[in-house]
């Protein structure tokens, strides 16, 4: 399959190399700022992406299902709590825990605020936990994301294009992309503290 359709506009899905990284090629929806490549910085933006966190204090989280969990976690310069509103990417059977991705890597508030005190709290449909929240390794990450990706084939696959990462769809480049914690899409574990 060639990589330009008719009008000379490349495939979505086609991967363009850029100073090492993979570009995501020029389109419509790059030309209309619709990508996600950097986190919000409007009030307006910022106000749409949190909206998910009113579902849960409203009390309406577990109508979300279990595909989202709210992490609240403690600002690493404030000293406050955090919240923010992430998928779930799968389930970690030796530790009984959940695995969230950091769509902006190191970027992410979150992702530094977890990496200097890992102390959370979440919920996950109706239920709450305390517990912690550390980055997997990073070959651990990489296999996690390929296997999201097989999981859920178009949604990794939007998901990176949105963050201005494009990856040729094959569990290589899926684990490239989530063993590179700066640039790519490090997996966090979250773990639930033994109950008492």
């Amino acid at each position: 399959m060639p990589d330009r359709l008719p009008g000379g506009l490349l495939r979505p899905d086609a991967p363009v190399e850029w100073q090492g990284r993979l570009k995501p090629p020029h389109g419509p929806a790059e030309e209309m700022g619709l990508t996600f490549s950097e986190p919000p910085r409007t009030p307006v933006k910022r106000a749409i992406y949190r909206a998910p966190i009113w579902c849960y204090r409203l009390g309406l989280g577990g109508l979300l299902g279990h595909r989202f969990v709210l992490l609240t976690h403690i600002g690493r310069k404030s000293g406050r709590p955090r919240q923010v509103v992430l998928e779930v990417a799968g389930y970690h059977r030796e530790s009984g825990g959940f695995l969230v991705a950091s769509g902006y890597g190191a970027r992410s508030q979150w992702f530094r605020n977890i990496l200097h005190r890992p102390r959370v709290r979440f919920q996950i449909g109706w239920r709450r936990y305390e517990g912690t929240a550390r980055p997997l390794p990073a070959e651990e990450s990489g296999r996690s994301l390929a296997e999201y990706a097989r999981r859920h084939p178009r949604a990794a696959a939007s998901l990176l294009r949105a963050l201005g990462l494009y990856v040729d769809g094959s569990a290589a480049n899926y684990e490239r992309v989530g063993s590179d914690p700066e640039h790519g899409v490090p997996v966090v574990l979250l773990r639930p503290a033994p109950r008492g």
